[in-house]
């Protein structure tokens, strides 16, 4: 008799503590499931966009609020700063992917597991919902790679010193909802004004000869129309990753690993691929050249092409809208990146934003989880691409945006896409490129040595600050 209680016993205890059986759950799932909301900042994602997200992540979990507050670029990075600095700020934020070493030392890695509270409808004649704590393990490394573009795992999957332990481990540090790419775009009217039926995918003579065509100067020497926005720095939507794009496709790297790149002969080769790349592409700048179509004196291209002064461009898919917005009647075309002629497979360039975890954050298990979700369950990444008119980071969702007149140039090109830098400070690598522009167009005879001086100052952006 006494074995029959102390069995009955134990069965009630493992019930009570596993949350299964009794009215209202266990303590510590009760606990578990009170209402909480996470802060989450950013900057591109308008709350329009999260909301698919937030919607379908409360269906599962409704004592989580999401609280989204977007910022402006230029404000972001210094309302960040000064919030750690307050102990205060978000627990879940988004960055740029080519600066996730840069923050690395405020971010909390993906667990391995997490522990939640759902709620679970019990019993049979009444029934009621009680909250059940269920563990779950995250997506793993093997699961990014096979989830998500290759640039991805790249970017997020980084080195850390586990602190307890002492040991390295690879963790990820963040997921995108999102990836983007660049592209060509290109005036209608203008090409037709020049006959041109279409443009080269290459870079080649006869991409050359068209913004030749396109180009157009007054009798001061003054270039009223441009064929392309090629050859600058500092007026031109993006020169540095248009010169990563081109460096990458002739076979070369701004960065590789941990080192610099740009002034290292090609494997088997006597010629430097960093340099013969800027070389091409400086030309568009140099007026004795007769492809030059830009110099520092013209408005930015982003401005040229909406209003009709420039022929061809180079953007991502977050530059869609925009035109679109500031020249409604614009008739313009996307095509894929140019390529190298003949080469074997296409380069392209990434730019994107993932989302992370503050290591201050009083709910790091609470914000990886809805990390994890939402970048990671296909019907909610869906529903916020639906809304956002963005790019997948997943692998499964390409073909179907393929189908997508606006996003097929992009979508394209995701899976032979990836970003170019992985050092701590990309804001002066960026610039570094930049300037280096601007100092050829005022001497091209500089070439060489401006490269020479760039690839030593990105190559000081390499190193790990101290604090």
């Amino acid at each position: 008799m006494k074995r029959k209680i102390f069995a009955l016993f134990l069965i009630f205890s493992f019930l009570a503590t596993s949350g299964f059986g009794c009215k209202g759950g266990n303590t510590q799932a009760q606990a578990q499931m009170k209402n909480i909301t996470l802060e989450y900042w950013g900057v591109w994602n308008d709350s329009d966009d999260i909301a698919p997200l937030i919607a379908a992540y409360q269906k599962i979990h409704p004592n989580i609020s999401i609280n989204y507050k977007k910022f402006t670029y230029d404000e972001y990075k210094e309302q960040l700063l000064n919030a750690w600095a307050e102990d205060r700020g978000p627990d879940l934020f988004s960055i740029n992917a080519s600066t996730v070493p840069e923050y690395l030392s405020k971010l909390e890695p993906m667990p391995a597991q997490i522990t939640m509270a759902y709620p679970v409808e019990q019993g049979t004649i009444k029934k009621e919902i009680v909250p059940v704590l269920q563990t779950k393990r995250t997506l793993s490394l093997s699961g990014l790679k096979s989830s998500f573009l290759d640039t991805v795992y790249k970017d997020v999957a980084l080195d850390y010193e586990n602190p307890t332990t002492k040991q390295k481990e690879t963790k990820i540090f963040g997921l995108p909802f999102s990836v983007d790419t660049m592209v060509m775009f290109y005036n209608k009217d203008l090409l037709n004004n020049a006959n041109i039926g279409e443009l080269s995918h290459y870079w080649n003579n006869q991409f050359q000869k068209d913004v030749k065509k396109l180009t157009k100067q007054n009798t001061q020497g003054e270039i009223i129309q441009s064929g392309v926005a090629m050859g600058g720095g500092n007026n031109i939507e993006r020169s540095s990753d248009i010169i990563a794009a081109i460096i990458m496709q002739v076979g070369g790297n701004i960065i590789s690993g941990q080192k610099t790149t740009m002034i290292e002969k090609a494997v088997s080769k006597d010629y430097v691929p960093g340099i013969d790349a800027i070389r091409f592409y400086s030309d568009f700048s140099n007026p004795t050249k007769d492809v030059y179509s830009w110099n520092n004196k013209l408005d930015n291209s982003l401005k040229m092409f909406t209003e009709g002064r420039l022929a061809i461009m180079f953007g991502y898919n977050y530059h869609l809208p925009i035109i679109k917005s500031q020249a409604p009647k614009l008739n313009f075309g996307i095509s894929p990146m140019p390529q190298v002629e003949n080469s074997q497979a296409p380069k392209n360039v990434a730019d994107y934003w993932v989302e992370t975890v503050s290591k201050k954050s009083k709910y790091k298990n609470e914000a990886w989880d809805f990390i994890n979700f939402a970048a990671v369950n296909k019907d909610a990444v869906k529903a916020h691409l639906a809304v956002s008119k963005k790019l997948t980071a997943l692998r499964s969702l390409i073909e179907e945006q393929m189908n997508d007149n606006d996003l097929a140039p992009f979508a394209g090109q995701l899976l032979t896409s990836k970003t170019w830098y992985s050092g701590y400070n990309y804001k002066v690598a960026d610039q570094s490129l930049k300037d280096m522009m601007e100092n050829i167009m005022n001497d091209p005879t500089q070439l060489e040595r401006e490269v020479r001086l760039t690839d030593s100052r990105i190559k000081q952006t390499l190193y790990k600050p101290s604090n």
